[in-house]
């Protein structure tokens, strides 16, 4: 018998006796194999199948009577199961199309096929290298957040309430970087971006609203505030991400991304940002700023975040650290003024009341212990050294590709040679191991022609290995090469 990683022998017995149990393998009344007999058979300790024993015991599973052994306790009704197992499926009686006031499905959400994972060069975005990740500090924290004095902060019902310990560490390591001041009624803890933005929609989008987006742009804030029939405006993108021009004035909402522009990682300069600043004072409209990998800057300080300029309250600032931290674990946060806070806060309630204590308390050690800025600074270094990889790479296969300008982030956005259709050409590069990403789900149906819109895709860096780097790239010049023949490159 072969014993997984991670978990105690005893748990292991316990859990394969259980499974039997429940799986009906093993029916109640049936004796089970002495302690001395199953450590042989297993080839470990006696003491370690009386732990596994007396769990199955605890939990109710088995009884020990005295001078017989063992016994399964637990009542499994196989007549019950078998009946339910036998029973014809039943015809839909409910025309669900005519209920559903909301199909969210119907949407042309970002899809990264599974495919991805067999890949050997996977040029995937938002994926984290395993291998950076601090397991170990990790696992420190959660093993300090499950000690009684720190469990008893968290075992408690808090409502509505966020660990008071990690939004002051998010408050005075996370956004005073960024140079945010706020107080602790200002900062709302969600399960990361999306969150965050459903949250608003809900607030302060629908009929009558109109919001300005990038485009291209972040596809998930576009089909979020869709839902409610939030009127979408189309504002324009170059070099230094948003233009600020006449497109905005009608607007009541603006979403921006001016850290690390999504999907293009352009970085809007200080004057640019001050102009859109005095423009929503001029217009009386709101900013939405999403300010995601503004950690990860390779060559300069980071441009101060929207929020640190404004003196009108004028800007909401969404954050999270999944790019920093990792994705799986949800960890997003939301601030603005204390009034909008507080009916985030109730709507939050009557979702989720809170995102779960016990990882708010570890998150909240985590971050104390100075291990986010560790792993950041270790963050910036790798990546760095595979932008640079990458860059060079593609110069030499593949020369007629445009690379968008970036100062950091963890992808570079690509616009290929007229006649390029990337759909195409995912398909194509998958059959050499290669996987990409489309473009053209970041443009809105209304924007750029299907045809123009095709030619972009993106190549993120975060999850290949820097070995594999160029020959990714070689290897994805061959594909473009198919793609385009007998097309004329231009």
């Amino acid at each position: 018998m072969k014993f997984g990683k991670g978990t105690s022998l005893q748990t292991q017995i316990k859990n394969m006796i259980s499974t039997s149990i429940l799986d009906g393998h093993i029916r109640c009344g049936e004796s089970l194999p002495s302690c001395r007999e199953l450590a042989k058979t297993l080839g470990v300790s006696r003491n370690t199948v009386v732990l596994a024993y007396e769990k199955l015991i605890e939990e109710g599973y088995v009884i020990a009577k005295e001078r017989k052994g063992f016994f399964v306790h637990f009542t499994y009704d196989e007549n019950l199961v078998a009946s339910h197992s036998s029973l014809p499926p039943r015809e839909a009686c409910v025309n669900w199309d005519n209920k559903l006031k909301l199909v969210p499905s119907r949407q042309h959400h970002l899809h990264k096929p599974d495919a991805w994972r067999q890949c050997e060069y996977p040029f995937i975005y938002g994926q984290p290298d395993p291998e950076f990740f601090p397991v170990r500090e990790w696992r420190e924290c959660t093993q300090r957040a499950a000690q009684t004095l720190q469990a008893k902060e968290w075992l408690q019902d808090r409502v509505d309430e966020d660990d008071p310990l990690l939004i002051d560490q998010l408050r005075t390591r996370i956004l005073a970087r960024r140079g945010v001041r706020c107080n602790n009624h200002e900062i709302l803890l969600t399960v990361g971006t999306q969150h965050s933005l459903y949250l608003l929609s809900q607030l302060l989008g629908g009929l009558g609203t109109c919001l300005g987006l990038e485009t291209p742009g972040y596809p998930d804030v576009r089909h979020i505030f869709d839902l409610n029939q939030t009127n979408l405006c189309e504002l324009d993108v170059d070099k230094d991400g948003l233009v600020v021009n006449q497109k905005i004035d009608d607007c009541d909402y603006v979403f921006v991304t001016p850290s690390h522009q999504s999907p293009t990682t352009v970085t809007m300069p200080l004057q640019r940002r001050l102009k859109l600043l005095q423009k929503a004072v001029d217009h009386d409209f709101v900013l939405i700023e999403d300010d995601y990998e503004s950690e990860l800057n390779f060559y300069s300080t980071p441009t101060p975040a929207l929020k640190s300029l404004d003196n009108e309250g004028r800007v909401i600032y969404v954050g999270s650290l999944s790019k920093t931290l990792a994705p799986g674990l949800r960890v997003g946060y939301l601030v603005g003024p204390e009034h909008l806070i507080r009916e985030a806060r109730a709507l939050r309630r009557l979702m989720m009341r809170h995102t779960p204590a016990n990882n708010q308390r570890a998150l909240a050690l985590f971050l104390a212990g100075g291990y986010h800025d560790t792993l950041v600074h270790r963050l910036k270094l790798r990546y760095a050294e595979r932008y640079e990889l990458l860059k060079t790479a593609l110069q030499e296969f593949m020369p007629s590709v445009e690379m968008a300008p970036s100062m950091g982030g963890s992808a570079i956005w690509l616009k290929g040679p007229q006649g390029l259709d990337c759909v195409r050409l995912q398909k194509e590069a998958l059959k050499h191991g290669v996987y990409i990403e489309t473009g053209i789900q970041h443009f809105h149906q209304l924007s750029k022609g299907k045809y123009e819109a095709s030619r972009y895709f993106r190549l993120g860096f975060s999850l290949i290995k820097t070995d594999r780097i160029q020959d990714g790239v070689r290897l994805l010049s061959h594909a473009v090469e198919k793609v385009l023949s007998p097309t004329k490159l231009v």
